[in-house]
């Protein structure tokens, strides 16, 4: 009966830890996923709200003011979820604590009963007596055995005891961190709340204010976008050229051909650029997406519809682009009315790295990983740093959030 005691309970001190385990683990993931949303904002207010001032689009603003919102809402659901988890795991530590001590109490209570049978047969003539009054030799030894064994339980009912005691304590001070865990939680979505309410205030005026010129800032977006149309389309133009020039040096019969004609080195390297999908670095060294990839409504003009083939990037003044991977310059564009690009090649892949004001490399040259290709142009009106960023293999556009580690 107390070996299935003793089973059970050391069963329920397994599942314990290994529900704890599992807890703690997803805690580390969302404080992760936590501190990696401040410093979202932290990079937000850096980059996007640094440079504001009376010159600053309103428009610009607004964006500017949704992106801090929007991640201001992730920052407040993943905290309450940690402050929900460690509910949880409270409650969980407050039934393993009851248990605990019902287990101790039970424990000390058999402990103190064997302690006073000792004591009352503990003097050495009655363990002798019980010995000598054996009818033979066998039933003596069993005794002997006997008194051996009850010795040990002793001793290992004395360690249960003394072991049982300090996982207690343990859980009693685990709980304590996790209450002010709690609590710092619980106030920081607080605090994260109040300053919501605040941005979204901010933002009310803010439409209104864009609502009265609606005409004229979506008269503005449509023309933003008409040039990078151009751009885009200039872009598609360069690499068909590209790669027509590159195939007609291979041998003339594929100049008009819309693929690259690799080489093996060339095919070695594509493939190695594909391997690393997801994994490549970013085209700054700090920045946010502030333009996705793809067609969408405008968030604050619903009627314009904007399609871009690759992301805007806000970064900060002076920063370099800088190459994601290792490869060749292909080209280095200077549009009319427009800043200057670098074309560099991965084998039948191409990165684009447009908006610069100064370029560090030239056509033809050897490239690698996070070398600087050129200093991305600052706005002087809206004292914002964007870099424009593609991605092609061939002539297909590419989203580079799903090559760039976590864009």
């Amino acid at each position: 009966m107390r070996r299935r005691h003793i089973t059970a309970v050391v069963l329920f001190f397994l599942t314990s830890v290994l529900s704890v385990g599992a807890q703690t683990s997803k805690q580390k993931a969302l404080e992760q996923q936590r501190q990696q949303l401040l410093e979202e904002i932290r990079v937000i207010n850096e980059l996007l709200f640094a440079t504001k001032d009376e010159k600053s689009s309103l428009l610009v603003t607004v964006q500017s003011l949704d992106q801090k919102i929007s991640v201001r809402q992730n920052l407040i659901r993943i905290t309450n979820e940690q402050a929900n988890l460690l509910t949880r795991e409270i409650n969980g530590n407050l039934s393993s604590i009851s248990q605990l001590k019902d287990e101790l109490a039970a424990l000390k209570e058999d402990y103190a009963a064997m302690i006073l049978k000792s004591y009352k047969s503990k003097s050495q003539q009655s363990r002798l007596m019980f010995l000598l009054s054996s009818e033979n030799f066998l039933q003596a030894y069993k005794r002997l055995q006997y008194m051996q064994q009850y010795s040990r339980f002793r001793r290992k009912q004395g360690l249960e005891i003394e072991e049982r005691t300090l996982a207690l304590n343990r859980l009693n001070q685990l709980l304590i961190d996790q209450k002010k865990d709690k609590e710092r939680l619980v106030i920081q979505s607080r605090q994260e709340k109040t300053q919501l309410g605040q941005e979204k205030a901010e933002q009310e005026v803010l439409l209104r204010a864009l609502k009265k010129e609606e005409q004229t800032y979506g008269n503005q977006i449509r023309e933003k976008q008409k040039e990078a149309r151009k751009i885009e389309l200039a872009i598609d133009a360069l690499i068909k050229a590209a790669i027509a020039e590159a195939n007609k040096a291979k041998g003339g019969s594929e100049a008009k051909a819309t693929v690259f004609a690799l080489t093996p080195e060339a095919e070695a390297l594509a493939a190695d650029f594909k391997n690393n999908k997801g994994k490549l670095i970013w085209p700054v060294a700090k920045g946010r997406v502030m333009t996705p990839f793809g067609k969408r409504q405008h968030p604050q003009f619903p009627n314009v519809t904007q399609d871009h083939n690759g992301v805007e990037i806000i970064t900060e003044n002076n920063a370099e682009a800088r190459a994601v991977f290792s490869g060749e310059v292909l080209q280095i564009q200077q549009l009319k009315g427009a800043n200057k690009a670098v074309y560099v090649r991965h084998g039948n892949y191409i990165t684009i790295y447009n908006n610069l004001a100064q370029v560090l490399v030239k056509k033809g040259q050897r490239v690698y990983a996070k070398q600087p290709l050129g200093t991305v142009f600052t706005h002087p009106t809206t004292g914002q740093t964007v870099l424009k960023f593609f991605i092609y293999q061939n002539t297909q556009k590419l989203n580079p959030a799903t090559w760039i580690y976590k864009m």
